[in-house]
């Protein structure tokens, strides 16, 4: 399997969503994992096998593409439809590639584990992070 393919011009907040907004640390498209920065309160992307510790727990999805400096608007928790093909039930974690999104399957030996939520319906995903701070 692979990483989920997200549309981003369909990457849309559901009325339940908590969003909050920041600025940007380096390009992200729509539909990425992100996480704050703690230096520079940036949004960055989050990658599962990162070397900095912070980039393995995604804080929520970008609902807008921006470039380093531009606004970006972050989906912390609720529904969010991602304009992927989903399987109702199924488990979403962040990937080892930057701000990408897979089921368990895809989170290999050496990677630490971020649940980002689970699939609601084949188009919306229940956006609910836990990180265990646990490796594979």
């Amino acid at each position: 399997m692979a990483d989920l393919v997200l549309t981003a011009s369909a990457i849309i907040a559901g009325s339940n969503a908590a969003v909050v907004h920041g600025t940007s640390g380096e390009t992200i498209t729509a539909g990425k994992a992100v996480y704050q920065s703690a230096s520079t309160k940036k949004w960055m992307l989050a990658d599962s096998n990162s070397a900095t510790a912070a980039a393995r727990q995604a804080a929520g999805i970008a609902l807008n593409g921006a470039s380093d400096g531009q606004p970006i608007a972050v989906h912390k928790s609720g529904d969010l439809t991602v304009g992927a093909v989903l399987t109702a039930g199924q488990a979403v974690y962040l990937s080892d590639t930057a701000g990408g999104l897979c089921p368990l399957a895809d989170v290999g030996a050496g990677e630490y584990v971020c649940l980002i939520g689970l699939a609601k319906s084949t188009t919306v995903l229940a956006v609910d992070i836990q990180f265990p701070n646990v490796a594979l």
